[in-house]
């Protein structure tokens, strides 16, 4: 299916250059291709049908992240989830919506999917570096329909810089705390009407909290005219990082112990290695009617060995290396010698086009867009059972493939009923069929025999939304509108590992917001929005959906997701004309998340509903003090709150032994950035300390335990541009 994706892909740009024409009126758009924008770039965002976030490059810069997690969580209603604590896999939940591995979102990278096969297996094992991003933007309202498969809690896109106009070189170069480095080198340039830039990004470190990891990121974009009328672009990228990312969680005795951070499985290992290609072309077939199409291709492997643990003193083989209190039931962690070896390999193909023609209608001017996209996608995943921590190979236990292809459309339109009231609609169709290969098979005895099942399945859906912008006098804008979410349910749940096909439809959400963003007064900036998800047709374990039993999965789960998100900006050096500027910036949610139907879960059939649930906060704040002077200074001091939050879906608030379930308490960290930029000599000096008071906080409490949030961060370092 893949290759049949590709060369539909060489076939449509075949088409496109074929029908170039060789009129002189040429548009400078078409010159360079731009990455696929879903916000706008002012701060208004006026003609955004619904909530959306854009941070500018100056934005990123005056954060100095060290982490992408430090930014979204300047965004109101986004929640992010520390798993290592340095962003290499990044957990975004937004609206209550759970976090777990960005699963309920749609995550993209110049307007290419980047998550491991967008529809089957939506895991972020692999996140894009903040390093290199130029731009970050989300959107949650209607706007989401143009874009798919996952949209229930909204879309991320990462953009990346683009070829300047001058021949520019980039270095930066950054070290700090846990034997942490970092090294980029860019180049850009334009010549005539080609442009080119090069990003070479390393990264390593040997211990900053639990974690050590080495990355190698190179990415390549060129771009070049094709005819009078239309223009190519082509991005390269190759990834590479080795982590000793782990499963194993502290107890919750280690963790009140004050045992910091132990290195509990110092084999386990994972390698993630990304190869990513994707062309677009521009084609304007009049100055009011353009086509875009993007082809893409890009393969994933996550190659991850753990080492075996257990919290039974008796289960054989164990090495003797015990962590925690073993006195206590559930108080210790006991090491086997023994490793999985969990590997998996993604491969994605995809061509998608989009038509937009600004025409006119009586005395006002609207757009309509309109596209589809074709893709394939396929997972093979093996496992090997080994009999030492450090094993390299082992007996198979897990081989199969899951292949699936989709085929999705959509129609928008854009009507302008006035000079203040715009009005956007358009509907989405999704198909997607997938199948599940089973190579092996374990029989109820344990022993493993090759076989060959083979389970198709698919899911459709019709997608449709429609919001509103209504521009106020003072540049202020009212927006609201109503879409449906879509996300397909994983392959691995809609067929058993015996062939048993589950008959599950897609997941569904109606997604309800209303808002204001304003500029009120010059310096002062707002947003206030108000919104109610209904997520429909969860996925959930049969043998926890309203007192049913049996084995397999149904789509029986409903969540209600209702709360307020608001953010401003007061910027005192614009409201008193002043070359120095002191700003304060800050945003808050507050999101009630809960089970909004019959659902009985443990031993004991307990009804949940009415229960919050797990990894949805009420509240979420970031406040950011800033002072900038006209001699290119620039501080911040940034503090993010999170408020307490359930693990479980019992909600149950005394912590388990283990560490993997109870009440997480309410935390604050505090960081803060400086930079100078010395123009004479092209030079930026830039530090950060990341969680200022060293503050000792549970991020998380799954998949084995608790992970604690990042210490104390001290970075620094140079950029020089020439």
């Amino acid at each position: 299916m893949i290759k049949n994706v590709l060369f539909f892909a060489l076939f449509i740009f075949a088409i496109q250059l074929a029908a170039q024409t060789s009129e002189t009126d040429s548009l400078k758009e078409a010159r360079v291709p731009q990455v696929v924008v879903i916000a706008q770039k002012d701060r208004l965002l006026s003609g955004v049908p619904g909530a959306a976030s854009y941070v500018k490059p100056l934005e990123l810069r005056r954060i100095a992240p060290l982490t992408g997690n430090e930014v979204f969580r300047k965004l109101p209603g986004v929640h992010v989830v520390d798993e290592e604590g340095l962003g290499l896999r990044t957990n975004i939940g937004i609206r209550g919506l759970n976090p777990d591995r960005s699963s309920n979102i749609l995550v993209l990278e110049d307007g290419v999917p980047v998550q491991l096969n967008p529809y089957g297996e939506p895991e972020m094992y692999y996140t894009p570096a903040i390093d290199r991003m130029a731009a970050i933007e989300v959107v949650k309202g209607s706007g989401q329909i143009l874009f798919g498969p996952r949209t229930i809690g909204g879309v991320v896109n990462y953009i990346t810089a683009g070829a300047p106009d001058e021949p520019e070189t980039r270095v930066v170069l950054k070290g700090g705390s846990g034997g942490f480095f970092s090294s980029q080198l860019q180049y850009g340039t334009t010549h005539g009407s080609t442009g080119l830039i090069v990003n070479y990004l390393h990264k390593q470190a040997d211990q900053i909290g639990v974690t050590g990891f080495r990355v190698n990121d190179l990415n390549a974009k060129i771009n070049f005219t094709t005819g009078e009328r239309s223009a190519l672009g082509i991005k390269l990228q190759v990834y590479d990082e080795v982590s000793n990312s782990t499963y194993i969680g502290l107890t919750q005795n280690m963790f009140d112990s004050g045992n910091y951070y132990p290195v509990m499985a110092p084999d386990d290992e994972l390698k993630v290695r990304r190869y990513a290609l994707a062309a677009t072309h521009k084609y304007f077939i009049s100055n009011n009617l353009k086509l875009r199409t993007t082809a893409y291709g890009y393969t994933i492997s996550r190659d991850w060995r753990r080492q075996g643990f257990t919290s039974d003193s008796a289960k054989p083989p164990q090495t003797g290396v015990v962590w925690g209190d073993a006195v206590i039931p559930n108080g210790a962690v006991f090491m086997l010698r023994e490793s999985g070896l969990r590997n998996r390999a993604f491969a994605v193909g995809g061509v998608e086009s989009k038509l937009t023609w600004d025409y006119r209608l009586g005395q006002q001017k609207h757009q309509l867009e309109a596209g589809g996209r074709i893709l394939g996608e396929q997972a093979h995943e093996t496992e090997y059972s080994g009999n030492s921590p450090a094993a390299r190979s082992g007996k198979l236990i897990v081989d199969e493939l899951r292949p699936g292809h989709a085929v999705s459309g959509f129609v928008q339109n854009k009507f302008n009923l006035s000079s203040r009231l715009a009005v956007t609609a358009g509907i989405r169709v999704e198909d997607y069929h997938f199948e599940r290969r089973i190579n092996l098979y374990k029989t109820a005895s344990g022993v493993y025999r090759d076989t060959s099942i083979a389970a198709p399945s698919h899911v459709s859906a019709l997608i449709p939304g429609i919001g509103f912008n209504y521009s106020l006098k003072n540049n202020a804008t009212v927006f609201g509108g109503v879409h449906k979410g879509f996300a397909p349910p994983a392959i691995k749940n809609s067929v058993s590992n015996s062939g048993e096909v589950f008959p599950l439809d897609e997941q569904a959400s109606w997604n309800y917001e209303l808002g204001l963003r304003s500029a009120f007064a010059r310096g002062f900036e707002a947003e206030l929005t108000g919104f109610y998800l209904d997520f429909q047709k969860q996925v959930i374990p049969l043998s926890e959906s309203s007192g049913g039993s049996g084995s397999g999965f149904a789509n029986a789960g409903n969540t209600r997701h209702l709360g307020v998100e608001a953010a401003f900006r007061l910027d005192f050096g614009k409201i008193f004309h002043s070359a120095y500027s002191v700003y304060w910036e800050a945003n808050a949610t507050y999101s009630h998340a809960t089970y909004n139907a019959d659902r009985f879960v443990g031993a004991e059939k307990t009804n949940v509903k009415g229960n919050d649930l797990p990894y949805a906060p009420r509240w979420l704040s970031t406040q950011t003090l800033g002072f900038s002077a006209p001699w290119r200074l620039d501080v911040q001091v940034n503090g993010t709150y999170v408020s307490e939050q359930f693990t479980d879906e019992l909600n149950t608030p005394s912590p388990a032994a283990n560490g993997r379930s109870g009440l997480i308490p309410a935390y604050f960290v505090a960081d803060i950035s400086v930079r100078y930029e010395f123009l004479p000599w092209k030079t930026t000096l830039f530090a950060s300390a990341k969680n200022l008071t060293d503050e000792r906080y549970i991020a998380s409490r799954r998949p084995t335990g608790i992970k604690v949030g990042l210490p104390r961060v001290l970075t620094g370092g140079v950029e020089l541009r020439f």
